[in-house]
């Protein structure tokens, strides 16, 4: 008799989470007996949870604001992506109970460029990369860009000390960096390869991002790890500008790839039909 496997997202709060939508597209599409659902967890209240999960019949959960950085302490390994980034995101109930920790953010921020970019994805490498913010996925896109070749980091964030840390972590993962202050961040643009918004500016209830686009070259890739809305007021001007973009919403899809295959056993697609879904999912 075969027994259904569970899986979910804690987070606090975790209403809006799009999780549910993504991974229950993939268990219809193929057939499996399993669940994935919202699992609304206060800080104070992550270590009994993460360590109830073995007892629940869990075979793992991911984790989203604020939960990433504690989970660091409460999980028995951690691996070496997820150390590099500082965060969790994605726990795994080994066989004997134990818990597994990892990071899918930077292999789901790439692949979502592979995807958008296509063959001209080692040309935006090839150029210095342009990061706006220095938070919790700054850190996982800076890791994935250090990783796919890029040699250049120009991080512009409105406080240098916060940008600091993230500064170091690209420079021990093979990169140059320059500091940029967020006042004169058009700076950060001229000769770029790439932009890439990994702030909550433009996003639907946040402040707009201001910024001018004029010195970044027409052939410089701009990504906006926001997807709502979809396309963003900073796609919306390169893309008006002749500049090629990808959207946000492809990040939160590959990411939640490896966790699914981790969990139920498939590795799944990421596609048109899953992007409808996920955007039409009711949050």
């Amino acid at each position: 008799m075969s027994k259904t496997i569970r899986a979910g997202v804690m987070g606090w709060p975790i209403a809006h989470s799009r999780s549910p939508a993504l991974h229950g597209h993939w268990l219809r599409r193929h057939d499996i007996d399993g669940s994935y659902i919202a699992l609304p967890v206060r800080p104070e209240d992550l270590p009994a949870a993460l360590r109830a999960l073995p007892k629940q019949g869990f075979a793992g959960v991911n984790l989203t604001v604020p939960h990433k950085q504690l989970a660091l302490d409460i999980v028995d390994r951690v691996d070496p992506v997820a150390a590099r980034i500082g965060a969790v995101n994605t726990v795994i109930v080994a066989a004997d109970g134990t818990l597994d920790g990892t990071n899918t953010d930077a292999y789901g921020f790439i692949a979502n460029l592979r995807q958008g970019a296509g063959d001209a994805l080692a040309r935006y490498l090839a150029g210095p990369a342009a990061i706006l913010g220095a938070g919790g996925a700054a850190r996982a896109v800076v890791v994935a860009l250090c990783d796919a070749g890029v040699r250049e980091i120009r991080l512009v964030n409105r406080t240098r000390a916060n940008a600091e840390p993230l500064a170091e972590l690209a420079r021990q993962s093979g990169a140059d960096v320059v500091l940029i202050a967020w006042d004169v961040r058009a700076d950060a643009l001229a000769g770029a390869g790439m932009l890439v918004n990994t702030t909550t500016l433009g996003m639907q209830g946040a402040p707009p991002l201001d910024l001018a686009l004029d010195a970044l070259p027409g052939a410089a890739l701009v990504h906006d790890i926001v997807y709502a809305p979809l396309i963003t007021p900073l796609l919306a001007a390169a893309q008006a500008r002749g500049n090629p973009i990808v959207d946000g919403l492809g990040m939160l899809l590959f990411q939640a790839q490896p966790a699914f295959e981790a969990w139920f056993g498939i590795r799944p697609s990421v596609d048109a039909d899953l992007r409808a879904a996920v955007l039409a999912a009711r949050v």
